[in-house]
């Protein structure tokens, strides 16, 4: 009788195989920027109409402070919202970058999400 070998287990993937789903995460986070890129482009640049009623020196704080926010969301934060998107869809499509490239797609949502939600909740003048 010949000694069989051990059984074993099934070998892992390496790091440098082809990922089939490297497309998933930024088709998501493109279907996400349409639809949020530009009511947040829109309702971001009509937010400084916010202080027509108080005018710019006679508003509160916390408007102002929105209104900076919204700036800063929308101008820097959609150059970066650009930039993670290009590179999600840009990386090599093996496993090793799986989850920076879910990482960067879900990056490149947040800046527009982020205006929208500023905008929604602008406080009083």
């Amino acid at each position: 009788m010949t000694p069989q070998p051990p059984a074993t287990k099934r070998p892992r993937p390496a790091p440098t195989d082809r990922d089939r789903r490297a497309w998933v995460a930024p088709t998501a986070a493109t279907a996400a920027l349409v639809l949020l890129a530009p009511p947040a482009l829109i309702f971001g640049m009509l937010s400084p109409m916010a202080t027509d009623a108080c005018g710019p020196d006679h508003c509160s704080k916390t408007l102002t402070t929105s209104l900076a926010l919204i700036m800063v969301f929308l101008i820097p934060g959609g150059f970066v919202a650009f930039v993670s998107w290009c590179t999600a869809w840009l990386l090599p499509r093996i496993r090793r970058w799986s989850v920076l490239r879910a990482l960067l797609a879900a990056v490149s949502v947040l800046p527009p999400l982020c205006v929208l939600l500023l905008v929604f909740t602008l406080p009083g003048g």
